[in-house]
């Protein structure tokens, strides 16, 4: 043999890099290489950060804190099928952190996820591209993107992928769109339910769920439900309820035919299958209370027709319901209540569920601590009282009446409409009446009638009771719902009224709260006849007072006073603050001022004059009248007013007055120094403080009578009185009062005197706090002294 010869190495190429082993053991390291240029390393990469991320949320926060996901969605576009795979893992799995996905709204990735689910990429790519989607589409804002760029189609296609994990993702992506209203219809419009129903025999519950729950979601729309019967879903869903196997799945399945009974077509093809025997069967065999309570909606959804609840009575539906109403569960109740509620529509029923007894249980229902069964128990009676004495008295029996008039105050609005609605059928009949009324209805009823609640209102107005209203003190809120913009309680309003009206002294009372209305409207003639104006009160510019006028007599107004000629009797004080520039002054040619700007109310009333007078004498006569006609046109004539409406002219006086309180008692943060302060303010204002025993020295009758008289009017304007004397005072300080936000009243008393009552707060005692005091404000004699009503300084300030 010949000698071995070590054979030599074969150098490098020089421009070749020697392959490099890289070991990380850091997230950031990983997240560095997906800037990489090569796939081999963009593909371990993303490899890495997949595996980093599936650990937990914290991961996946520190990974986008990196910034991986920018690469990322970048990556899921790369040309190499390796390195795409890898990165769609990555992404679907980093997609289901809240702060990766609002990373993502960003990068507007929604598009390249979609071509991901194309027939061409594999198995994988699938699963992690619709886990990518699921994840994303719970938020609306991405609902909206999947929609706009057509996601929704490749996703019902992959409903028929053999891989369960991307069947799972994909239904479960679409039950998320579809709580949208406008991806509902594109499934029925992309053919999304025969898969849908195919997936109802999946193997895997998880599947059969998200399915069921995406067909009851969509079939509540109407062509849906068109849609749904063409494919024979029925046929399946009545499938899966005869199953006890498929017992999760009753419930959702109940759920769907509950809403495809919205159609009378749907309706009739389940009776025709079989179906409604299924149902009332299925109520009383299953043990599932979830289950038991929506086959009970199904049946009052189909009680909704006629027709159907003849068939449902035919089939002794009754006696079911009334068995579900000694279940335990609370929502097996309600649902039976609701469902009486609806089947009592039928006039047989309504005596079936009387001779069943199934009265007293709901009857004591309405003692429940829940308040939709409370309330689902009132509907129920409703229903079966209506037109029914019989089932009536079996409430009264029941001692239904007293727990019906406790839901009239119950926070649940539908139990107290419900309630009054029972009571309003049991009142037809005077002794089941009287024993509403015994339990205090009326008071309970008067406060529905200040609810804002229109249901609640139309219900309560129906009442039979408003006869004992007056007792209650519930005429003046029913009277105040005749301004109702709702119909039908302005007419139940009317109706009760008129039923009201029937009694003598309710009547009385109808009238008298008209003429406090009138009253109130017009606060002048209300002080005049009544000689009160309460707090609530508030006099406004033109308010006057032409003293105390008896009820059969007619009030002027203030334009009628001011064209009377000046008289003796007591002078009409008037209130007005408008602005100068309102009005526009003539001196009057039979009452001369002293000022020029002063204006008078007979000013006003006699500027308007016609420029021509006509004439009907001849000879010399009427051709002097014609030559001063001639004379006056060209010599300077007054200011005319363009308006002929007669108003009262501007007093300066008061406006300054009003300004100064303004200025002066609104700062005080203590009322009483602010009640004080405006009463010396008053008693400046007219004439200063007068002792008792020198009223007899304080000519304010000369002092009124001069003003009239320069005026050349009955009419007297508030501030122009210096001298004023009780009933003076007492207005001038209610009128401030007003215009201040200061409290008070206005009460008129005999021989010129009148008194303003104020009601203060003691300071808080050692429990509670004592409840306002009522006290009279001296005006004349210690102006800002307050006196306590009735008290015996209170009694010498306002009588004689």
């Amino acid at each position: 043999m010949g000698k071995k010869v070590k054979k030599e190495s074969e150098p490098f190429s020089k421009d070749v890099f020697d392959p490099l082993p890289i070991e990380s053991k850091t997230a950031a390291t990983a997240v560095l290489m997906l800037s990489s240029p090569e796939e081999e390393v963009l593909a371990k990469a993303c490899e890495a950060i997949h595996k980093f991320a599936e650990k937990g949320d914290e991961n996946k926060t520190s990974l986008m804190c990196l910034g991986a996901i920018e690469p990322l969605s970048r990556l899921i576009s790369h040309e190499d099928k390796t390195v795409r795979r890898n990165a769609v893992v990555a992404l679907g799995v980093m997609a289901s952190n809240n702060e990766v996905k609002k990373c993502l709204k960003k990068l507007d990735v929604i598009p390249a996820v979609i071509s991901k689910l194309s027939p061409e990429e594999n198995v994988v790519v699938h699963e992690f591209a619709t886990l990518c989607l699921t994840s994303l589409s719970v938020d609306f804002c991405y609902k909206v993107q999947i929609f706009e760029h057509k996601g929704l189609e490749p996703l019902i296609q992959l409903l028929s992928s053999p891989d369960p994990d991307v069947k799972k993702n994909s239904v479960e992506c679409i039950f998320n769109l579809v709580q949208d209203f406008q991806n509902r219809a594109a499934v029925q419009q992309l053919n999304g339910l025969p898969p849908l129903l195919e997936l109802l025999r999946s193997e895997f519950p998880v599947i059969q769920q998200l399915a069921l729950r995406t067909i009851e979601n969509i079939t509540t729309d109407s062509e849906t439900r068109v849609a749904f019967r063409n494919v024979q879903g029925f046929d399946r869903i009545l499938e899966i309820l005869g199953t006890k196997e498929f017992s999760d799945l009753h419930e959702e399945a109940l759920k769907v035919i509950s809403n495809c009974l919205e159609d009378s077509e749907s309706m009739q093809l389940i009776q025709t299958m079989g179906g409604l025997e299924q149902l009332l069967q299925f109520v009383g065999t299953s043990t599932l209370p979830e289950a038991q309570a929506n086959a009970v909606k199904a049946i009052a959804r189909m009680a909704q027709s006629g027709e159907n609840r003849k068939n449902l009575h035919e089939r002794n539906v009754e006696k079911t319901l009334t068995d579900l109403l000694m279940q335990e569960n609370e929502s097996v109740r309600t649902a039976a209540c609701q469902a009486v509620a609806t089947v009592s529509k039928n006039l047989s029923s309504r005596d079936t569920f009387r001779s069943l007894d199934a009265i007293k249980p709901i009857v004591q229902l309405l003692n429940s601590e829940g308040s939709e069964l409370r309330m689902a128990a009132a509907e129920a009676l409703s229903g079966l009282t209506n037109d029914n004495n019989l089932n009536a008295h079996a409430i009264h029996d029941a001692e239904g009446d007293k727990l019906l008039v406790q839901q009239l105050r119950d926070s649940c609005m539908g139990a107290a409409v419900y309630a009054a609605s029972v009571l309003t059928n049991m009142a037809s009949q005077e002794e089941l009446r009287r024993s509403i009324l015994a339990h205090e209805a009326m008071p309970a009823l008067v406060e529905l009638l200040h609810s804002t609640d229109n249901n609640i209102l139309i219900s309560a107005t129906k009442n039979k009771l408003f006869f004992c209203l007056r007792n209650v003190g519930g005429l003046s809120p029913l009277v105040q719902l005749l301004k109702s913009i709702n119909a039908e309680i302005r007419r139940n309003v009317s109706w009760a009224i008129s039923v009201c009206a029937n009694d003598e002294i309710t009547a009385l009372e109808l009238c008298n709260l008209a003429l406090q209305k009138l009253l109130d409207s017009n606060l002048s003639l209300k002080y005049s006849l009544t000689g009160h104006l309460s707090a609530s009160d508030i006099t406004t510019d033109g308010f006057y007072d032409p003293g105390q006028i008896r009820m059969s007599h007619q009030v002027p107004t203030l334009e009628e006073i001011s064209k009377q000629v000046v008289n003796k009797h007591r002078a009409t004080i008037a209130v007005t603050g408008k602005p100068l520039d309102q009005f526009i002054t003539k001196e009057p040619d039979d009452c001369k001022q002293d000022s020029p700007t002063e204006t008078t109310a007979s000013s006003v009333l006699s500027s308007k004059r016609s420029s021509k007078t006509p004439s009907k004498m001849k000879g010399k006569g009427n051709k002097e009248d014609e030559k001063r006609k001639d004379e006056d046109e060209y010599k300077p004539q007054p200011e005319m007013v363009v308006d002929e409406a007669w108003s009262l002219p501007y007093d300066a006086a008061f406006h300054n007055l009003v300004k100064e309180a303004v200025e002066s008692i609104s700062p005080f943060q203590d009322v009483v120094k602010m009640y004080t302060a405006l009463a010396m303010l008053v008693c400046d204002a007219m004439g200063g403080q007068v002792e008792p025993e020198k009223l007899h020295d304080f000519l304010w009758e000369l002092h009124i009578s001069e003003l009239k008289f320069e005026a050349c009017s009955n009419i007297v304007l508030i501030g122009k009185i210096k001298k004023g004397t009780y009933f003076h005072r007492a207005l001038l300080y209610k009128v401030l009062a007003d215009r201040i936000g200061l409290s008070c009243s206005l009460i008129r008393g005999e021989y010129n005197r009148a008194w303003n009552e104020i009601f203060i707060t003691s300071p808080k005692k050692t429990y509670g706090y004592s409840q306002p005091e009522c006290y009279i404000i001296d005006l004349m004699h210690q102006p800002g002294n307050l006196m306590k009503s009735n008290s015996p300084a209170a009694l010498a300030y306002h009588t004689i």
